[in-house]
């Protein structure tokens, strides 16, 4: 069950509207590493969670926490276009408010769309999408996936921070920023409790037999690549970070093996074959009349 409380987590409130600034927000709320992103992609990994406990219950708290940040943002933005001028002002301008928005870099549904509202789509007006989110059942690569989220996310809101003075906007974004350095030290504290705990490890998941697979290239850096640098890193030589292995590093990658042949479709998929079209024809003829798959 939810229940909304009907206050802000953190003060949402500019000092002035700036419709501009309103469309970059967007980004932070409703792009692939957005709030939006995050509220429901903890949703779902809580929803999908097979262990009870306190995996469970951080999942579901930061989920609940992420929702309120989609609000203040969406406040924020509102609050942003509250005031934002209907028509044009510029003279060079005046006769074709169209050109006039798009040359002062808002957006143009923000006010036809959504009067003056937040709208779920990132800075481009791409509306949101639920192929951003990653909730996959296997906690340390969920757990991976939020941290990587946490990180891009604060990346954007930092670069947010130095495009405005506006100081009530830059106290809410330092409030996110805050929080994003929590919820990304959080992730990576509790993948690392996951594998200490032996709930799940090194390679993910750690449960499939490593002897299914082919384990003489399990380790192995093939450089397919002119650069010239790659054994240089740690990921060339020495022991892997799963314990399991050494790393090995080849030059060159090694010969492959022959293409298959060409695939022959069923001639009722029309594709183009090496058979004359008489005979595709024919064929197809007679698989429908033998109700043939």
């Amino acid at each position: 069950m939810f229940f909304h409380r009907q206050e802000l987590q953190h003060q949402a409130s500019p000092d002035k509207p700036d419709a501009v600034y309103a469309r970059k927000l967007q980004e932070v709320l409703g792009g692939q590493y957005g709030e939006i992103t995050v509220a429901m992609q903890y949703g779902f990994q809580s929803w999908n969670t097979h262990l009870p406990g306190k995996y469970r219950d951080l999942l579901y708290g930061i989920g609940a926490e992420e929702f309120g940040h989609v609000e203040m943002l969406a406040t924020m933005i509102a609050q942003l276009l509250e005031k934002a001028p209907v028509g044009v002002t510029e003279d060079a301008i005046q006769q074709d408010p169209t050109v006039a928005a798009v040359i002062g870099g808002t957006d143009l549904q923000h006010a036809i769309v959504a009067g003056a509202g937040a709208r779920p789509v990132d800075s481009m007006g791409n509306p949101w999408s639920a192929g951003y989110i990653t909730a996959s059942g296997n906690l340390l690569a969920d757990f991976t996936a939020n941290a990587n989220a946490e990180m891009q996310g604060r990346v954007q809101v930092a670069r947010l921070y130095h495009m405005t003075d506006d100081h009530g906007v830059r106290d809410l974004l330092a409030f996110l920023l805050a929080r994003d350095t929590m919820h990304q030290n959080q992730w990576l504290a509790a993948a690392r409790e996951l594998q200490e705990e032996g709930l799940e490890g090194m390679p993910v998941p750690s449960s499939f037999p490593l002897d299914e697979e082919h384990r003489e290239v399990s380790y192995q850096y093939i450089n397919f690549s002119d650069g010239t640098d790659a054994d240089k890193g740690s990921w060339a030589s020495g022991p892997t970070p799963d314990g399991l292995g050494e790393f090995t590093y080849v030059a060159e990658p090694p010969a492959g093996v022959p293409m298959p042949p060409p695939t022959q479709p069923d001639p009722r998929f029309y594709g183009t074959t090496p058979q004359p079209n008489v005979v595709e024809k024919a064929t197809g003829k007679i698989k429908d009349a033998l109700s043939s798959e």
